[in-house]
């Protein structure tokens, strides 16, 4: 348990952090799955409109510092390759 104030501070600071990464992880899981779920039905049209939408989720996960740069350089080329695979 935290006994100094500053200590209290960063623990509520951690908390508010953990949330809104957790909230930012969850989404860009749901918008990955949906990527894959459109190539896996071979359906051109909503793989590039779910790609999209993941890879604007996926950029501001990475400078908000949710996911590494690099994490999600690698994430977002390995889905527009499937969706390129695809269409």
């Amino acid at each position: 348990m935290a006994n100094h104030p500053s200590a209290e501070k960063r623990n509520r600071q951690r908390i508010k952090r953990t949330d809104r990464n957790r909230t930012q992880k969850s989404t860009v899981r749901t918008l990955v799955k949906k990527v894959r779920e459109a190539v896996q039905a071979k359906d051109s049209a909503a793989a590039k409109t779910a790609l999209q939408n993941a890879i604007v989720a996926l950029d501001k996960a990475g400078t908000k510092g949710v996911f590494h740069k690099k994490t999600v350089s690698r994430r977002i080329s390995r889905l527009a390759s499937a969706v390129h695979k695809v269409g």
